[in-house]
């Protein structure tokens, strides 16, 4: 099996590398990263531009690869709620049926600085670099992992969203559609 994962970003190769063997143990696969463009801002600004963006990323990975068994799309986004900006993803993934499964991961609120640099037009991961002095942490342990002290790094921060997106593949056989 070919899964297309819609970005050369490692963290989310990573992530869905490890989803696919835990979902699906007794399949072989082969994952491959490619870069497509997300159709949406460089900095998702809303809970549904962010998933636009993942949809997006799906669809042009389907037209790059158009012979692969799945493609799935992650886009990091941000949403203001009152005073707080937060942060989430939402991952989509298609099978070659046209069948299409969606996560999202859990929420968490950006610090004052952070959100202030977004509000001037940096994205996330330059933010973080900025304020707690990183390099290239989107690659790495992403603001989740920064903000946690890596207790939940970005690999393990996008692996629910995975695993709930793959829902529609491995249980939606087994439930009637009374």
């Amino acid at each position: 099996m070919t899964i297309i994962v819609a970005s050369t970003n490692p963290v989310k190769i990573q992530a869905v590398t490890n989803e696919f063997s835990k979902m699906f143990p007794t399949r072989k696969y082969a994952f491959e990263g490619i870069s497509v463009p997300s159709s949406v801002s460089h900095q998702p600004r809303t809970n549904a531009e962010t998933e636009k963006g993942a949809l997006s990323r799906v669809e042009n990975a389907k037209k790059e690869r158009p012979n692969a068994d799945y493609w799935v799309g992650i886009e990091g986004g941000v949403e203001e709620n009152g005073r707080d900006m937060e942060a989430f993803a939402w991952v989509v993934i298609e099978s070659k049926g046209g069948q299409v499964g969606k996560g999202r991961t859990g929420t968490f609120t950006l610090p004052p600085k952070v959100a202030e640099l977004i509000r001037m037009g940096k994205e996330l991961g330059e933010a973080d670099d900025i304020v707690f002095g990183q390099s290239n942490s989107k690659q790495k342990m992403g603001a989740v992992g920064l903000l946690t002290g890596n207790v939940i790094d970005r690999t393990d921060y996008y692996t629910h969203a995975v695993i709930l997106a793959f829902i529609r593949f491995k249980r939606y056989e087994n439930i009637s559609q009374d």
